[in-house]
């Protein structure tokens, strides 16, 4: 079936809720004002049900088929938050908050599943139910698993749940997905060397963090090298070194490191975990001095499940004619704690050749709008036919 004829009739206004979210970027969970816009139109649509409040400021809608003979109840998900960058696109719509920007596409993510939720109230061809679930605190915070610990899933009987991403570089209005692992967990680590201060003209008279910290940055780097299974994917990155000292002559008390640590199985996010521990261990041992490390299991590996992802695929060609194959992405994704709470799957579809998503000239491509809403609903009406 091609792309729905209704979304060509809806675009202008999709596109126009689209740049309204983009010119008011919202962090976090502090998503209020554009949950009470999602929140007032689901209930225009006519959508049989709307619950905000969910994860704090999330908000879910629940559109009734024309029967329910078989009980089935799918899920649909988009994220609403925006990113702490400066916008430099300099288009009339962008952000008007200094510091907040919608630089990954959740402004369009959003837009799109309203556009989809409007056409599935008015048509209804579908038997079963589909809830829409509009997310915050994608970016960091964890809203998904928030949701879920608020009884998202129970709570509105899903049985299922789908997502879908736009992707800069891929062509405009494609999709692309995978079974398995698709993006990585995500973990945070924080690593603090402590040692003793002095003059730099006396460095004896010193334990020199500042050693330890360097010593423990480049040995970090072998656990993908020489402890990771080379065909594995592995990626320890350390972002941000300060120490306690700001003079040119002062060797520092301590020094405080900052990263990430990206993995796609729980065999090599163990391993990781372990040997950042060892190996800072040894570090600060060596040279005399202690370590504090803490490491922060963030969102787990996102996997999509292999019937689902089928179903995904079959949506997907179903609205452009195909579906490639997506290649793995090291990125956190936090639709993740919706797939370990329920079979699923997570799509791509393609932004064109844009800025990538996280860059302050990235902007979301309001071209691909009908393809996405039409992958929304073929994903309801495939799913729960009616009989």
């Amino acid at each position: 079936m091609p792309i729905k004829n209704r979304f060509n009739e809806l675009k202008d206004d999709i596109t126009a809720w689209r740049r309204d979210f983009h010119a008011h970027p919202e962090l976090m969970f502090d998503t209020h004002r554009t949950a009470g816009i999602v929140a007032e139109k689901l209930r225009a649509f006519g959508c049989d049900e709307v619950v905000e409040g969910i994860g704090r400021t999330g908000v879910v809608g629940v559109i009734k088929g024309r029967s329910d003979n078989a009980g089935r109840v799918v899920g649909l998900r988009a994220d609403m938050d925006a990113l702490p960058i400066e916008e430099a696109t300099g288009l009339d719509y962008a952000s008007t908050h200094p510091g907040k920007m919608h630089a990954c596409g959740h402004d369009g993510h959003t837009a799109m599943l309203l556009g989809a939720a409007q056409y599935l109230s008015e048509t209804r061809n579908f038997d079963g139910t589909c809830v829409v679930i509009f997310q915050p605190a994608e970016e960091g915070g964890g809203g998904g698993r928030v949701m879920c610990e608020d009884g998202l899933m129970e709570r509105f009987g899903i049985q299922e749940v789908y997502g879908m991403h736009n992707w800069p570089g891929r062509a405009e209005g494609s999709f692309a997905i995978r079974p398995g692992p698709f993006f990585a967990a995500a973990d945070l680590l924080e690593i603090k060397f402590e040692g003793r201060g002095g003059h730099a003209a006396k460095p004896h008279d010193t334990v020199d963090p500042v050693v330890m910290a360097s010593q423990a940055v480049t040995a970090l780097q072998t656990i993908a090298s020489r402890n990771a299974d080379p065909t594995l994917q592995v990626v320890v990155s350390i972002t941000s070194f300060e120490t306690s000292s700001t003079a040119f002559n002062v060797i520092p008390q301590s020094v405080h490191l900052k990263g990430t640590v990206r993995t796609l199985s729980p065999e090599l996010r163990d391993l990781a975990e372990e040997r950042i521990h060892g190996i800072c261990n040894g570090s600060a041992q060596t040279f005399g001095g202690t370590v504090d490390v803490r490491y922060e299991r963030n969102y787990p590996v996102m996997v999509n499940h292999d019937r689902e992802t089928l179903f995904a695929e079959a949506a997907a060609a179903s609205v452009v004619g195909t579906c490639e194959e997506a290649p793995l992405i090291m990125g956190g994704e936090d639709f993740a704690f919706m797939l370990e709470e329920r079979p699923g799957a997570y799509i791509l579809v393609g932004n064109g050749d844009t800025a990538m998503v996280h860059h302050p000239q990235y902007n979301f491509n309001d071209e691909i709008i009908p393809q996405g809403c039409s992958w929304w609903v073929e994903m309801v009406e495939q799913r729960m036919p009616v009989a």
